[in-house]
């Protein structure tokens, strides 16, 4: 029995002793491998979470924001071309897109205490979702947006008048950004009575700019708050 502590201890003993005649190079090739074994892993880790499977696994999403993507162009269109989740929510820059992935962290919090577990639940927060993705998108210059859709790459010539005219008068110029006009075009609006009228259309933007087919919800929800008013 003596034998077995003594080979335990010398064991311990070598595992726990510095290397003082492994090279400098071994080391090294060592620290590489590991590295990249390393950076292997996360890489991978970070693509799982960046699939459309990853992000409908839970069903706050699957029925919900994305039963309503399904009915929209984004999902099913003429081309063939489909805008999945991470498309439009995560950037495809390596920086931005830990930046993305680090914000996001939080809504694990809120699946664990279940923040929006029913469909009820949702609803009465889908407004402050909304606004949240809204500012986000604003203040980087809706990048997820770009992801896909360029202005050098706009045929402008190709495009309803309207809309042509929106591009060229405020996107080229910067003066607005995807987002300020592009609300409701892949998910459903939530209710915005009471909200600033201001979530039409940017500001400076005329309304008889914004394209028809883009916002047709927002005309559709202008419409009912104009019946309501009259209503009453």
């Amino acid at each position: 029995m003596r034998w077995v502590i003594n080979l335990i201890r010398r064991i311990w003993q070598i595992v726990t002793t510095p290397a003082v005649t492994l090279s400098i190079g071994f080391l090294t090739l060592g620290g590489f491998i590991g590295g990249v074994i390393f950076w292997g892993a996360f890489n991978t880790a970070l693509e799982v979470t960046n699939t459309e499977k990853f992000c409908t696994s839970c069903h706050e999403m699957r029925n919900n924001v994305y039963e309503e993507l399904s009915h929209t162009i984004h999902f099913s269109n003429r081309s063939g071309v489909r805008a999945s989740c991470p498309d439009c929510h995560v950037p495809h820059e390596w920086s931005d897109k830990i930046a993305r992935k680090m914000q996001a962290s939080k809504e694990v919090w809120g699946k664990i205490f279940g923040t929006i577990d029913t469909r009820q639940k949702f609803l009465e927060k889908r407004l402050e979702l909304a606004q949240h993705e809204w500012v986000r998108l604003k203040s980087n210059d809706s990048l997820e947006c770009r992801n896909c859709h360029t202005a050098a790459a706009m045929d402008f010539s190709r495009q309803a008048p309207r809309a042509a005219e929106m591009h060229s008068t405020y996107l080229l110029t910067g003066q607005a950004t995807c987002i300020d006009c592009h609300k409701g075009i892949a998910h459903e609006l939530p209710d915005m009575t009471g909200q600033d009228p201001g979530w039409l259309q940017p500001e400076n933007v005329p309304a008889e700019a914004l394209d028809e087919g883009d916002t047709a919800q927002l005309r559709d929800y202008l419409d009912d708050e104009t019946r309501r008013t009259a209503a009453n």
